[in-house]
């Protein structure tokens, strides 16, 4: 099992990214997939998950209504489209299968105000 994610960067408060999370060893349409982030400091927290479907989607209160979660089945690949950022969305950024063990490296966002 491989993640990698990728997409992160400097933006500043307002701006936009997407994320990418190519996945190896596995299909993203056998799991529900989620996404995580790690503020400096702190634990790692769900922000939102894509059900296995791939019909709904559910997100943490922080970013409901910025963030849409989305996946390319072909391609195996999920992704996290980020509107509107503000500066409390600075962390590094990871996507991982079911709630699970495995984890890439993570990409890194930071906006600036």
């Amino acid at each position: 099992v491989r993640l990698v994610e990728s997409g992160g960067g400097v933006v500043q408060a307002g701006e936009s990214l997407t994320l990418s999370c190519v996945a190896s060893g596995f299909s993203v349409d056998a799991y529900g997939m989620r996404w995580y982030r790690q503020e400096p400091g702190k634990e790692r927290r769900w922000i939102a998950s894509l059900s296995r479907s791939g019909e709904s989607t559910d997100y943490a209160e922080s970013v409901r209504g910025s963030f849409t979660f989305s996946r390319d089945s072909a391609k195996n690949t999920v992704y996290l489209q980020m509107n509107n950022l503000k500066p409390e969305d600075k962390a590094e950024y990871f996507c991982n299968p079911g709630g699970g063990t495995n984890w890439g490296r993570g990409t890194q966002v930071t906006v600036s105000s």
